[in-house]
């Protein structure tokens, strides 16, 4: 697999570069924008690359052994899912129709005011591919940011209760193993029946550590404890609906410990316009990134567009309950595939 690296002034021309250089079988498992301007694209081909003429290339550069491990264990994933032969991808090409798109949306269930603003921005990209162009319009609107567990504060992990907190903890656990990193699993909702248990089942499987913490000043201790042993403290915290004065009030103390990054965890099975509002109200409590689960569950993803269009940066996603499922990466190319693919796959099968 080889990885590389595009810099362009906005989406359509790095994916023009990314054709160019890598042909139509390359697949974008990172976008991000740079820091003066522009958009920065990492582009992975399991292929022997094609030989620039037009577009400038700036090579990975593999600073951190490990670390390029960890990132190619989660990008050739996306590859086995993203890649399509050439003959398949234009055969399930689409041309750019809004009204389509809209309709497209809308059967996913996307929140009526974001799907028009996709489709608008999708037409103003003015690319011809349906694919591509809603690709560009959640550029606008989507950010991406998957965790680093090499450098990584603790973790501390909040949504409502069904969310997939727990097994969410676990599968950032066994990331961080498999990146050679210590691991504190730390339970904070001791009063959840069987929550310290579950936790405890997973921890005994990854050979990681667990802790309670009942407070706000017990997690304070139990956070600076795996600092001082350079191990990642991961915190599964007791679910609650954060549009809830009361609720918020109650986890705020957590929040505000320091060095501790707070991750929003939702659901891709709940309503789109209730998940729009639990996830902004997450991202208000200082969610930093987000995490959205149950993509295995779930046939129309109005929810996922929800959630990773609500300002905090979609760290991951979720499409198995096991331990062993992983997490994933998306970006605006490979979440566009799955909301119009998925209506395609749906609307053949009801026919």
């Amino acid at each position: 697999m080889k990885l590389r690296t595009f810099l362009a002034k906005d989406m359509r021309e790095a994916l023009a570069s990314v054709r160019a250089e890598m042909g139509d079988e390359a697949v974008i498992v990172a976008s991000e924008r740079g820091k003066g301007g522009g958009i920065v694209v990492r582009a992975a081909l399991d292929e022997p690359e094609k030989p620039a003429q037009n577009a400038q290339a700036i090579p990975v550069a593999n600073e951190n052994g490990a670390s390029a491990g960890f990132e190619a264990s989660y990008h050739e994933g996306l590859i086995r899912r993203l890649r399509q032969p050439a003959e398949s991808a234009a055969r399930n090409s689409r041309n750019f129709n809004r009204a389509e798109l809209l309709s497209i949306l809308r059967n996913h269930r996307a929140p009526d005011a974001l799907a028009h603003e996709l489709a608008e921005a999708a037409e103003k990209s003015t690319l011809n591919d349906m694919t591509l162009a809603l690709a560009s319009g959640l550029d606008k609107r989507m950010k991406t940011a998957p965790l680093d567990l090499f450098a990584s504060p603790a973790l501390l992990l909040c949504g409502p209760p069904g969310a997939g907190k727990t097994a969410t903890a676990a599968k950032i656990a066994a990331h961080a193993r498999l990146a050679g990193r210590a691991v504190h699993l730390i339970a904070a909702d001791t009063n959840g029946a069987g929550a310290v248990a579950r936790l405890e089942t997973f921890a005994s499987h990854l050979r990681a550590d667990v802790f309670e913490a009942g407070n706000a000043a017990q997690l304070e201790k139990r956070v600076a404890e795996a600092a001082t042993q350079a191990a990642l403290a991961i915190v599964d915290t007791a679910g609650f609906d954060p549009r809830h004065a009361k609720s918020r009030t109650a986890f705020s103390a957590l929040a505000q410990i320091e060095s501790v990054q707070t991750l929003a965890i939702v659901s891709a099975t709940g309503d789109a316009e209730e998940t729009t509002e639990i996830a902004r109200a997450l991202v208000t409590l200082g969610a930093t990134r987000m995490i959205v689960t149950c993509l295995d569950l779930a046939r129309r993803t109005g929810a996922l567009l929800a959630a990773a269009t609500q300002g905090a940066p979609l760290a991951h996603v979720s499409r198995s309950p096991f331990v062993a499922g992983g997490l994933e990466t998306l970006t605006p190319l490979s979440l566009a595939r799955i909301l119009i693919e998925t209506e395609r796959a749906d609307r053949g099968s009801t026919q």
